[in-house]
């Protein structure tokens, strides 16, 4: 049996977003390479999915940018101890060190970026976000390949100056198994928040940030009426000040480590992003469940649903508002919207499929490069 290749994946966090969770996925769902995952900075949300999906781990533990010069030594040891065939890098901080990597290794390892975000509102962030992002355009001829999860991710970062030798659009992908439709969840969910059967469940699956627009959402929500209720689940949801009028009608729920468990009892899923999205991985999620998704026309999310969802503009409240009235006195079109999600998730994002690209890729990069380090 041949010996597997060796993909070393860095990322700038472990923490519980998208990019992690595919990461974690894909490596699940390719078991033929050996996986290797370095994360810069401190955050370990995700580290326990992505040892279980086969990789070695090692955090470097990175407290500001500041302090990666100190970690230079720990990352290259990491790394030569792997003896990747081939480095896969994750997000904008980990595409500016594994682009420094590579010339510290081997400067013909082969060198993917994947670009996972679009249309970013970057005086939300920190400086050292911007600075790196303006590093990253003038090194983006390096890399053998730029990956981005949405058409609209890999124009933005064009439209910054970005100019990739090869660039290819893989959207995320969906394990059909772990998001499925459960008729019963919905009754679980209901029992578990104490709310009557005849409630419409809600849901917005997002971590409080300023490209989630969760205010937007309170704003649809207040618009609406009985039965109408809404779910928050997401890393800092449990937190938010929630308006007087809505309290009665909504539950934040925090993070949750059992949304696959949680997404199917919903009676409709809302993303209410006001800007940043490349190819979210919650419409995905709730599309492979069968729950019908309203979004906001950010990224690639009009691309993702088709025909099999509604679309608003970004921070309209009263148009959310309408899209989720409209489906919440409809059960015949939810029904319908759900199974055209179902179908749609599983012909075009199943898992199986965007992994087989991967393997394609890795394997054709390594065998245009000079032979493993």
């Amino acid at each position: 049996m041949s010996q597997r290749l060796r993909i070393l994946h860095l990322i700038t966090t472990l923490g519980p977003g998208g990019a992690e969770a595919m990461l974690a996925k894909l490596i699940a769902a390719t078991p033929d390479f050996a996986h290797g995952v370095i994360s810069l900075d401190r955050q370990t949300d995700m580290e326990h999915a992505v040892r279980q999906a086969g990789a070695m781990v090692t955090i470097l533990g990175l407290s500001s940018p500041l302090t990666f010069p100190s970690r230079l030594l720990r990352l290259r040891r990491a790394a030569t101890a792997f003896r990747p065939d081939l480095i896969h890098s994750w997000l904008w901080h980990a595409d500016l060190a594994a682009t420094g990597l590579r010339l510290a290794l081997r400067p013909r390892l082969p060198l993917v970026w994947s670009l996972r975000c679009s249309g970013m509102e970057l005086m939300h962030y920190r400086l050292s976000t911007r600075l790196v992002l303006s590093a990253l355009a003038p090194l983006s001829r390096l890399p053998e390949v730029v990956i981005a999860n949405s058409e609209a991710g890999l124009q933005w970062h064009l439209a910054r100056g970005y100019r990739p030798r090869r660039t290819l659009v893989i959207p995320n992908g969906f394990d059909l198994e772990s998001f499925r439709p459960d008729p019963a969840a919905r009754a679980r969910l209901l029992t578990a928040l104490n709310w009557p059967e005849e409630t419409i469940l809600v849901g917005l699956i997002a971590r409080v940030d300023p490209m989630k627009d969760h205010a937007t959402f309170f704003a649809a929500l207040a618009r609406t009426a009985e039965p109408v209720r809404a779910v928050l689940i997401g890393r800092g949801t449990d937190t938010l000040a929630i308006p007087p009028d809505l309290r009665s009608r909504l539950a934040a729920l925090g993070q949750r480590s059992d949304v696959s468990a949680l997404l199917p009892g919903l009676d409709i899923l809302c993303l209410s992003s006001r800007f940043g999205e490349g190819f979210p991985n919650v419409l995905g999620e709730a599309m492979a469940c069968a729950v019908p998704c309203i979004a906001t026309d950010v990224g690639d999310c009009a691309r993702v649903l088709g025909p099999a969802g509604i679309v608003v503009p970004p921070g309209d409240a009263f148009a959310l508002a309408e899209a989720i009235t409209a489906l919440a006195t409809d059960p015949a079109r939810r029904r319908a919207l759900g199974q055209a999600g179902r179908e749609r998730v599983e012909t075009l994002f199943s898992l199986r499929t965007i992994a087989d690209t991967y393997r394609t890729l890795w394997r054709d990069l390594t065998k245009a490069s000079c032979g493993p380090a």
